[in-house]
């Protein structure tokens, strides 16, 4: 995906007005004011709000996949990958917080069919490195054969996207890393053999 500096600056204005004033807030007007522009200047770089919604959620899909793809290369067995996976996702939403709000917002479904599209390839990106290492965790004997692969990915990411909710209806005021790696913890105790 080919995003411009300008772009990125859109995006995380976009993003901090989600993270504050959530869906109905993210007009193309709300944009212009935060980045002290004017609306044309916004309407230069992306055609409407939907836009910079794809937009933002392509990055995130990018970035969270180069994230991953190096962080699972560091590590040799499935138990480790597995924290270092959700070490790396938390430690990133704990940095950039507006993402917490575009990527597990239930607003943003009902927004278009090409947002919708666009969450779904999010969701796939942390699917393609989790169900490896859920794989392998179950080759290995580490992890429960009691359910398949693809159900304990389900319910390994829905919990990863309550804890996200929970943190982001609390105003990001808990400290994720210590509550995420609880988490973590919690789940590893839950799916091991």
């Amino acid at each position: 995906m080919e995003i411009t500096p300008r772009q990125i600056e859109i995006i995380e204005a976009a993003g901090k007005i989600l993270t504050t004033s959530g869906v109905s807030g993210l007009t193309i007007k709300n944009i212009a004011k935060e980045m002290r522009f004017s609306e044309s200047a916004v309407y230069r770089h992306f055609e409407s709000k939907e836009e910079i919604i794809i937009a933002l959620l392509d990055f995130l899909s990018e970035t969270m996949d180069n994230r991953l793809e190096g962080v699972i290369l560091t590590e040799e067995n499935p138990e480790g990958k597995f924290k270092a996976i959700f070490k790396t996702l938390i430690d990133f939403f704990k940095k950039n917080p507006q993402f917490v709000v575009a990527a597990f917002s239930d607003g943003l479904v009902e927004e278009s069919q090409d947002i919708n599209q666009t969450l779904q390839k999010l969701m796939k990106v942390l699917m393609k490195h989790l169900m490896p290492v859920i794989k392998e965790g179950q080759q290995k004997g580490v992890l429960t054969t009691s359910i398949t692969t693809e159900e304990m990915v389900h319910i390994v990411i829905g919990t990863f996207k309550l804890q996200m909710f929970k943190w982001k209806i609390a105003g990001f005021q808990f400290d994720i890393g210590k509550e995420g790696n609880s988490m973590v913890n919690a789940l590893l105790i839950l799916i091991k053999r």
